[in-house]
């Protein structure tokens, strides 16, 4: 199983409070991971800039221009082309100078001299409506097909109103020319509508570069640049979203993009199973009073008995060191092939259940631990306003809980990798590596959530 290069995952905080008096520290909070995580020392550092819509025009146009110079096409034609072949001035270049003809037929933008002979021979009515009218009347592109302006708008407005734009076709019969952009603006005069066809294709523009890729973060205006499209980690800076800039998804290292994919379809369809697992409380397996997760370790302690147990296999915690290894891996029945097609099934939704238990229970640790460190920081500012110590006092703690939430978040991504990895010595040697880092990672954070913030100098981590 190949999977493409990506980096440790890890997502900004929460804003905080907009109000100085209750945030002094608040820049220092919401910057403090972005800037040390992009500096170029960094053996995982991911280049790459945050671009405002101008910048992206500014860009795109410049390629244009290029190109029209290039090979003395127009603006809008040229457009086309680079949309075609991936915004890349040189290849286009490259197979203009093979044949320039093929390179304008097989971008969609002229069609064979035969057909442009044939069309052009008809009569001035046009074929849509058939109503007559004079040959100034009738327009088209290089195609031939010529209809009149009537026609025209009613097309574009129909296909654009269900948002085509750069896949605007010609409404001749067969025919697959594109309609370039100075064409079809000198067609629809709806403002509201040339708005919208803009709109549309800026975002064509973008989806089709592979340099450039939409922050998918809520209303986010922010366009991201990366000189090579990898499966690396970006956090935009203004809206705090953390994503893959190859698939856009959220990020996922180690898995690789495929592989989330095929992970977040099987657990969208089996989305009856997830909403079992995410709502499932759990008994105390010494005195079976029911115990609600509310804290992101897994290693429990019974409010009532006082029994220290691991929330995924409960177990006795105190065995636990040396039985984790057991705890993280999925034991399959090495007899499952000679079994029946029913119990071959019901292992294979075991297994499943298996993994998708592991990575939606760090999933929901992530966010209760995103809870408690809120309430670290509100901790810390009460005693530094209460001269106890400076923020550099404390800081070991929220240093604890940043390396605590990156590795976490890193570990909930090792489960889809595990679950999708062929049996053998590598997913041996990975599921070891997996223990041991889950092993740390619950450690750490029985260490954190307990931590007393009094005990200054004491290393949690």
């Amino acid at each position: 199983m190949s999977e493409e290069d990506s980096d440790y995952g890890d997502c900004s905080d929460d804003e905080m409070d907009d109000d100085d008096d209750d945030d002094v520290y608040g820049d220092y909070y919401k910057h403090e991971e972005v800037e040390m995580e992009n500096k170029k020392d960094d053996p995982e550092y991911f280049e790459f800039q945050l671009l405002k819509v101008e910048d992206v025009d500014r860009l795109l146009n410049e390629n244009v221009e290029a190109l029209s110079r290039a090979i003395n096409v127009t603006p809008s034609l040229a457009k086309v082309l680079l949309h075609s072949h991936k915004w890349s001035v040189q290849d286009v270049i490259d197979l203009h100078k093979k044949d320039s003809l093929k390179l304008l037929v097989d971008s969609r933008v002229l069609p064979s001299v035969k057909c442009t002979e044939r069309v052009l021979s008809r009569n001035f009515i046009c074929s849509v409506c058939m109503q007559p009218s004079l040959a100034d009347a009738l327009c088209g592109v290089s195609c031939g097909h010529r209809f009149c302006r009537e026609c025209w708008q009613m097309h574009f407005q129909v296909q654009i109103q269900n948002g085509v734009s750069t896949e605007l076709e010609c409404m001749g019969k067969d025919c697959n020319v594109l309609m370039p952009e100075d064409f079809v603006l000198s067609i629809v005069t709806n403002p509201r509508l040339r708005d919208k066809y803009q709109e549309y294709g800026f975002q064509d523009h973008v989806k089709s570069h592979p340099e450039l890729r939409f922050c998918p973060g809520p209303n986010c205006p922010v366009v991201i640049r990366a000189p090579v499209d990898k499966a690396k980690r970006v956090v935009c800076d203004q809206c705090k979203t953390c994503f893959c800039f190859h698939c856009g998804l959220e990020y996922h290292a180690p898995t690789g993009c495929e592989t989330i994919k095929r992970w977040l379809t099987k657990c969208a369809d089996d989305s009856e199973t997830a909403n079992y697992i995410s709502a499932h409380t759990k008994d105390c397996p010494k005195c079976n009073v029911c115990i609600e997760k509310n804290g992101g370790c897994n290693h429990m302690q019974c409010a009532k008995c006082k029994h220290d147990f691991c929330w995924m296999c409960l177990g006795d915690w105190k065995n636990h060191g040396s039985e984790y290894y057991e705890c993280s891996r999925y034991k399959e029945n090495p007899n499952i092939a000679n079994e029946s097609a029913h119990a071959q099934a019901r292992e294979a939704l075991k297994k499943y259940l298996f993994y998708f238990e592991r990575w939606e229970n760090h999933a929901k640790s992530l966010k209760l631990e995103e809870q408690a460190m809120k309430k670290i920081r509100a901790r810390i500012e009460e005693k530094v306003m209460d001269s106890s110590g400076t923020w550099i006092d404390w800081q070991y703690l929220l240093d604890s809980a940043m390396l605590l939430k990156k590795c976490r978040y890193t570990l909930q991504y090792t489960y889809p990798y595990a679950y999708y990895l062929e049996k053998g010595s590598r997913k041996e040697l990975f599921e070891y590596q997996q223990a041991t880092l889950e092993a740390e990672v619950e450690n750490l954070s029985w260490k954190v959530e307990r931590a007393e913030i009094t005990d200054r100098g004491v290393r949690v981590g």
